[in-house]
């Protein structure tokens, strides 16, 4: 073909002979960052691989494009790609040439496709990526706004307490407080004297939760994997575990194989659920058998009744894509029903805590009178 030929001589050619072992690091870093980015470069590869162009050819017009024409090689997008190119020329396979650029998870994906169809592992990759994009902004969502609420309740409490408070404490140095005005008193000089463990109680908390969410295993986390974040968390690595899991198979790997493979690139949480899964499998049962037998309820009790039967139909690849993309756009659903129910929680305590500080700060004005009278 023409194109194969203009190989040759084209401009990803020659950014692979000048390639810089500094400039690649730092490409890598930035390209490894950029999941949006890389999104982008699959969409358009796998565009190109469907209108006939070679692997090859169509590295070098995305490398043209994003360079434009060669204008400025040093791009990190452009550099990846001449990295890949180069990678393939010493005879490696594309996810191979990835290694470094992109998570194992996303070449884990790709390596299904190398030697078969490529175009179809990139499509199936960019379902998966999009999924998972999907469920992440609502949870971010259902968590962020009621953290700010809270956060905002402390600053409410601290400034009545620090700035409202004392000038009326002076007012009346000798009143004995009762009631409202007693409790917001002693929080009043409480906040004053700890406003470090104020301030930094649920910024902790959130933190602790953040770094152990993916890491705490055991029959105490399956107690709490029901109650938010902790659902959250449960339902976003069930989405994105199954519709990686239904990529896999629907591109010919054995569900052994599949579950074996995703395991390598999980953290503790999702690497307990495989192997309870894996345990059973190796013994003959199906997956829904095998995750239902796990008792973990993971990913969800209804997917694991669903894959029970579908696990037994001999389209068991096509029935598994659409419960993963059918229970996609559930789960978003629900998060945003979870959103709505932690976002009025939030509110109603905040409001409390004001109207509890205002009706305290009431109280003290009306003992204060007294005292005077």
């Amino acid at each position: 073909m023409a194109e194969d030929k203009k190989n040759n001589n084209s401009s990803l050619n020659k950014a692979m002979k000048s390639l810089n072992s500094l400039e690649v690091s730092i490409a890598k870093f930035k390209v490894g960052m950029a999941s949006k980015d890389r999104l982008k470069v699959y969409k358009k590869l796998a565009s190109l691989l469907r209108n006939r162009f070679s692997l090859m050819n169509a590295l070098d017009i995305m490398y043209d494009s994003i360079t434009a024409e060669g204008k400025n090689p040093g791009e990190p997008m452009a550099i990846a790609i001449a990295s890949w190119g180069k990678s393939l020329q010493n005879g490696n396979s594309f996810s191979d040439a990835l290694k470094g650029w992109a998570p194992s998870r996303e070449r884990l994906m790709l390596s299904v496709g190398d030697m078969s169809d490529l175009e179809s592992a990139l499509l199936n990759l960019i379902k998966v990526a999009e999924g998972t994009e999907k469920m992440l902004k609502p949870i971010i969502g259902a968590i962020s706004y009621p953290s700010f609420l809270l956060l905002m309740s402390v600053l409410v409490i601290y400034a009545i307490g620090a700035y409202m408070v004392p000038p009326m404490e002076e007012a009346a140095p000798n009143a004995k407080w009762t009631g409202s005005a007693k409790d917001l008193v002693f929080v009043s000089h409480w906040v004053q004297d700890n406003w470090l463990i104020a301030f930094s109680f649920f910024p902790a908390l959130f933190g602790t939760i953040y770094a152990t969410i993916g890491v705490w295993t055991g029959p105490t986390r399956r107690l709490i994997d029901d109650v938010p974040p902790w659902s959250l968390y449960k339902m976003f690595m069930g989405i994105t575990w199954l519709l990686s899991l239904s990529a896999l198979i629907k591109g010919g790997v054995p569900i052994s194989v599949a579950l074996a493979a995703l395991r390598k690139d999980s953290n503790r949480y999702l690497c307990e659920r495989i192997d309870r899964a894996m345990d059973f499998i190796k013994n003959g049962d199906n997956l829904g058998q095998a995750l239902s037998k796990s008792k973990l309820n993971f990913p969800d009790k209804e997917v694991v009744a669903d894959l029970k039967i579908y696990a037994e139909l001999d389209n068991f690849e096509e029935a598994l894509d659409k419960l993963a993309n059918d229970w996609l756009d559930a789960s978003a659903e629900a998060v945003e029903a979870k959103a709505s129910i932690l976002n009025m929680v939030a509110m109603f305590a905040i409001s409390g805590i004001i109207a509890w500080a205002c009706f305290g700060v009431f109280e003290m004005q009306d003992q204060i009178t007294s005292a005077m009278g």
